[in-house]
């Protein structure tokens, strides 16, 4: 199984920015995903989850509104839209299967993790 987290970069405080994950190996539909984060000195941080149809998402607070998550099951591939981006943003976002189709929000319950992409944002 792969999760290929991409298209982190540098940019400025009130940038977009488009994350893309494209996983092999597991049956995609099946699976809700999810987005998470980790800032230098931080604990992994839940940042959005989509439920195996995409009818269903969630969001961590601080990116409520601001960030959006969508998945291409053809492609078995998902996204992590991010709008107005702040300097607390950055971070390594990680990609990540859950156990089934049920977004854990919870890290230790992720069946499957991707590499991360680093984001940073500055000011």
């Amino acid at each position: 199984v792969q999760l290929q987290a991409s298209g982190g970069g540098l940019v400025q405080a009130g940038d977009s920015l488009r994350l893309s994950c494209a996983t092999s190996g597991l049956t995609f539909m099946y699976y809700a995903m999810e987005w998470f984060r980790q800032a230098p000195g931080k604990e992994r941080e839940f940042v959005a989850g989509i439920r195996s149809r995409g009818t269903s998402t969630s969001y961590g607070d601080s990116v409520k509104g601001r960030f959006t998550i969508s998945r291409d099951n053809a492609k078995s591939t998902v996204y992590l839209q991010m709008y107005s981006l702040k300097p607390e943003d950055t971070a390594v976002y990680y990609c990540a299967a859950a156990a089934g189709d049920i977004v854990s929000r919870d890290s230790i319950t992720i069946r499957y993790w991707g590499n991360g992409t680093l984001v940073t944002v500055s000011s």
